[in-house]
């Protein structure tokens, strides 16, 4: 008997009663098709972790920050060596984090920070930014370099219907028209309120981590040290459909796309900050170069992603510009887009062109 196909054994997971009992006995007696079985179990549980909602209120405000902006990459690359719950907690705490953070941060302004908080950065698109695996291991902790203060918490929640999240985060929830072949009944809605935290370098504490590393760490230019950086997110919406207390099988969300502001004691110009920044030790440089080519005016975010397990293509929404990912084992697809100021997700356990259905679908 040849081996189930991947859909089926997601659907063993999902839906066992649809599964055929030769399936089924096939998986039981078979060691490849049981590991197999076992990958997927992991990453949905993965997945479902980094996107979970129920009881977020409880959660500490580092983790409430990183699994609004890095829930999809983490669950990307959460799989290593460790048990799966340390796993999980360690990469909510590391470089993925920090790539999409030092990404906003740096990712072009051309303007001269003075004592006030003034725009540097406002999200008007979204691009891929391929990772490699050593690259992604190798991206440094922000609070090696600065403190790191989450100023506002999402405080993600459950609300009773529609009418209820576009009245608490004012923003029109999309309205999904086309389902993808068995995604059925009525989605749970989420709230988020605005989230944002401040990033301030301190000289001293970057020396350290540059001497842990056996390296000397670069003269910082007058007025570098204590400069800041405000990264504001939300708030956002979602719509989740899952299959009875399993992980999501589609989420639509929307949200006020991230916006970045600088602060500095003396005045120093941003570029001078950012330039800093991406000669510090322990960022990587391919990706130190890659975030020099972003557009100069400081309106698309970098969107890390790890080259081993995600491939990205460009695709059109309605007219605007779209990054589509998806698992190279094709166990998960998300489709990304910017409009007027707020960014729209649709991923789940789907193919590239079901989640580009259902964005195209949008009203």
């Amino acid at each position: 008997m040849r081996h189930p196909t991947e859909g089926v054994l997601r659907q063993l997971l999902d839906e066992p009663a649809g599964v055929a009992s030769t399936h089924r006995e096939h998986v039981t007696s078979c060691q490849q098709c049981a590991r197999a079985l076992a990958t997927i179990r992991e990453d949905a549980n993965l997945v479902g972790a980094a996107l979970a909602t129920e009881g977020i209120e409880n959660l500490d405000a580092d983790g409430a920050w990183e699994r609004l902006s890095t829930a999809a990459s983490t669950a990307g690359r959460a799989r290593s060596a460790a048990p799966r719950a340390g796993r999980l907690r360690a990469a909510l705490r590391r470089p993925v984090v920090a790539g999409v953070a030092v990404a906003a941060i740096v990712a072009g302004a051309s303007t001269v920070a003075a004592n006030d908080w003034l725009p540097i950065f406002r999200t008007e698109r979204v691009a891929p930014l391929s990772i490699s695996p050593s690259d992604l291991n190798a991206l440094p902790d922000l609070r090696a370099y600065g403190e790191v203060e989450v100023t506002a918490k999402p405080d993600l929640h459950r609300v009773a219907d529609a009418r209820a999240a576009e009245a608490e985060s004012g923003l029109d929830v999309p309205e999904v028209t086309t389902l993808p072949r068995g995604v059925t009944g009525e989605p749970r809605y989420q709230v988020g309120g605005e989230a944002s935290f401040t990033f301030t370098f301190s000289a001293e504490r970057a020396a350290r981590a540059a001497a842990k590393a056996g390296e000397a760490l670069p003269p910082p230019p007058p007025g570098v040290d204590g400069s800041r950086v405000r990264l504001v997110a939300g708030p956002g919406v979602a719509q989740v459909w899952s299959h009875r207390a399993g992980p999501p099988s589609l989420i639509v969300g929307r949200a006020v796309a991230p916006k970045a502001f600088s602060s500095s004691p003396t005045g120093i110009p941003f570029e001078t900050v950012r330039d800093y920044l991406l000669s510090l030790p322990g960022l990587p440089k391919d990706v130190a170069a890659a975030l020099r080519t972003f557009n100069p005016e400081g309106s698309t975010l970098p969107l890390p992603v790890p080259a081993d397990r995600f491939t990205t293509s460009s695709a059109a929404v309605n007219g605007e510009a779209a990054t589509v990912l998806a698992t190279r084992d094709r166990s998960l697809a998300a489709v990304v887009w910017v409009e007027d100021g707020l960014v729209t997700v649709v991923a789940g356990p789907l193919d590239a062109d079901e989640v580009l259905t259902v964005a195209r679908g949008l009203r």
